[in-house]
């Protein structure tokens, strides 16, 4: 069966957003369009890595001597986008894989998710653990369903900036309870 792709190519909205309370929140990578959504569920070191390979993209993008894109070294005030996520929060999937990179023919960051896959492991009764290793590789597995966001650079540099803040608002690094 194919893929299902929910694409959004030009998205009014691209944000990384939580539910709940610090040390028990739930990442979302959430995007509309018109009155279509979707939020992906992300791990917070998603998130963040996610905002930091976003700009790691945008900045290698300012200094390309072959880069005829003009991209902000800030996020332009206009873009900011601090409000809570849209509600209520449905779920697409789970975010096993994300992939990232850069669109030189419409000058877009693409963000492309796949569903975590989970991998069935059996137990023998003498305690060892059987992996089918076909299954665990990617070229293999074709998702259910996907995710595809493509937005110009500086909803992106503004995505990175939210994302960054986002993440560093819970709980301080080593506390984990």
């Amino acid at each position: 069966m194919p893929t299902i792709v929910h694409e959004f190519a030009w998205p009014d909205r691209v944000v990384v957003g939580t539910v709940g309370l610090p040390g028990a929140r739930t990442f979302y990578l959430q995007v509309r369009d018109g009155a279509r959504s979707s939020a992906v569920a992300l791990e917070k070191e998603q998130a963040a890595l996610l905002a930091e390979k976003v700009d790691e993209i945008l900045d290698e993008l300012m200094v390309n001597d072959g880069n005829r894109f003009s991209v902000p070294a800030v996020t332009p005030a206009e873009l900011i986008d601090d409000d809570p996520l849209e509600l209520p929060v449905e779920e697409q999937f789970r975010a096993g894989a994300l992939s990232l990179g850069w669109d030189p023919s419409t000058a877009q960051i693409v963000i492309e998710a796949y569903p975590f896959i989970e991998v069935e492991v059996e137990v023998g009764d003498d305690g060892s653990i059987e992996v089918d290793i076909d299954s665990l590789d990617p070229s293999q597995v074709e998702p259910e369903e996907m995710v595809l966001v493509r937005f110009p650079v500086g909803t992106a540099r503004a995505f990175a900036k939210r994302t960054r803040e986002i993440v560093a608002a819970g709980r301080p690094p080593g506390d984990d309870g």
